[in-house]
């Protein structure tokens, strides 16, 4: 295998690391401040949207893909199980 390779898994393993947990955390915590602050509640589940979604963009843009690609609906996935809760 290439170092190049490795070198791209490892930086987008790095990555999904650092830019999930936050969105997943995110979208977690939405749900439950909802119930006391709708608007507060709603506006950190956006911001999961968002952080997953530039993260999965991350992991595409390492990999040298099109950043119009069916593999953005993991960075979205979280904010989607929180819409269920939510809505």
């Amino acid at each position: 295998m290439k170092i190049e390779t490795v070198q791209r898994w490892v930086a987008s393993v790095i990555l999904i690391h650092v830019g999930g947990a936050p969105a997943v955390t995110l979208a977690a915590y939405s749900t439950n401040l909802v119930d006391t602050d709708y608007g507060k509640g709603v506006g950190l589940w956006v911001m999961s949207g968002v952080v997953g979604l530039v993260t999965a963009g991350g992991v595409l843009l390492i990999f040298q893909r099109s950043l119009l690609s069916p593999w953005l609906v993991p960075g979205i996935l979280p904010t989607a199980i929180a819409a269920f809760f939510l809505f």
